[in-house]
């Protein structure tokens, strides 16, 4: 965990400087891609997962060294020959548990957070998954187990693998030719998030497209039928936490609901949408029928709101950045409380965006939290990390006085009431 922090502390800037480049270039291309709180959602969501994986928040059912233990009729060692092997395994079990999560309502939960942005940016790529906590994925690694690839490979190539999917989430990047056939491109990619009929659960490929163009699941991007980007089932707010369980708690209110106890529990294992038919008519959820006339998420904000947004957001990753390059110096108790005073932070802030009479009482009752979290390690806190303490108590106060001052001069109006 500790070189996964180090390693994000060089990985994130780099991220946010290929944004910047991208923002300026849709400006001068006068074909703008980015909107500010969709964009904030995705980088609060970026920052959740980025807690998530540096704390350690899963439980490894099946993990690789295991199945190298018990499968493996060789042993290989490490060469250059060997990594590139290795990388494209771990993109042929990326595909597969790719298209799990296409496949499977239960799976779809932890993948939907990816799809929720109706923008398509490189913002967009870093909506990533806090949902899913339970690690099995890397049974779709048994053909590298088989063959004895080391772990050590396997574990320095997962993050690049992970990293390389980036850039290729942007509108700026037309077809590449060639590279079509060997490569996931940028035109590839949008068919993956959009949700026109026929783009649809198609290029689920990571970084080689021939999985796709093998397992049937390839489509080609075309000029008549522009990629139409969201979910069907729209998500509606910028909470990158609800965004991430929204999904889960449809499935769990249907099999509360459904009288049949077998749809009570196939409705996990069903293909992502199902819903059982006598609760279709019961509890209605609004779909998207009309995929050219739809309405996006899009409330108006003061410039009083945006301000507060972007105040939080700075602030916010100011605690993240301090995490990440304190984070072999701090104990588990720390860890845990900076990673808590950063999470239901982004939870308080997007929650007042999305308009929620209950968000100012929330933040409210954040503030007097994240003052208890320091007081409670008063200690710990205030000998090592003085500075950052003040910090924290600073920003809970102001963020008191801002929201109790602001808090009806945020949203102009909601724009999305009229919905498909």
């Amino acid at each position: 965990m500790e070189v996964y922090a180090a390693i994000l502390l060089y990985v994130i800037p780099g991220f946010f400087i290929l944004m910047i480049i991208e923002i300026i270039y849709s400006h001068y291309k006068k074909n703008i891609t980015y909107k500010l709180m969709d964009t904030l959602s995705s980088l609060s969501s970026g920052i959740t997962n980025i807690l998530k994986d540096s704390l350690g928040v899963i439980f490894i059912i099946i993990s690789y060294p295991y199945l190298l233990e018990i499968l493996a009729i060789t042993k290989l060692e490490s060469t250059i020959m060997m990594y590139f092997i290795a990388f494209v395994c771990i993109d042929f079990a990326s595909y597969w548990g790719h298209r799990l999560n296409h496949s499977v309502n239960f799976f779809w939960n932890t993948h939907v957070i990816h799809h929720s942005s109706e923008e398509f940016n490189l913002a967009c790529a870093l909506r990533q998954s806090i949902a899913r906590i339970i690690g099995f994925r890397h049974i779709f690694l048994i053909p590298a187990a088989i063959f004895g690839l080391p772990s050590k490979i396997i574990i320095i190539l997962t993050p690049i693998h992970l990293f390389a999917q980036f850039w290729y989430h942007t509108q700026h990047i037309g077809k590449l030719g060639w590279l079509e056939y060997i490569i996931v491109t940028p035109s590839q990619h949008r068919v993956h998030h959009a949700i026109n009929d026929r783009y649809i659960d198609k290029n689920l490929s990571a970084v080689f497209c021939i999985w796709d163009r093998l397992f049937g699941t390839f489509q080609e991007e075309l000029d008549n039928d522009p990629p139409v980007y969201g979910v069907l089932k729209p998500v509606r707010t910028w909470n990158p936490i609800w965004i991430n369980f929204q999904h889960f708690f449809n499935l769990l209110e249907d099999a509360w609901h459904t009288k049949k106890w077998k749809d009570k529990f196939l409705i996990w294992f069903m293909p992502t949408g199902w819903r059982p038919n006598d609760v279709l008519n019961k509890l209605p959820r609004k779909k998207i029928t009309d995929i050219n006339n739809f309405k996006k998420y899009n409330p108006k904000y003061t410039t009083s709101g945006k301000i507060l947004a972007l105040f939080h957001f700075i602030i916010i990753n100011f605690f993240l950045f301090y995490l990440l390059n304190n984070f072999s110096d701090l104990n588990n108790t720390l860890q845990i409380s900076i990673g808590l005073i950063i999470f239901i932070s982004v939870f308080g802030y997007t929650s007042i965006l999305d308009g929620h009479e209950w968000s100012t009482m929330f933040e409210l009752i954040r503030s007097l939290i994240i003052i208890s979290i320091i007081l409670i390690n008063y200690f710990d806190f205030f000998s090592f990390h003085q500075l950052f303490s003040i910090s924290v108590i600073l920003y809970a106060f102001t963020t008191i006085l801002l929201t109790l001052k602001i808090k009806n001069k945020i949203v102009i109006r909601d724009s999305n009431k009229n919905e498909n």
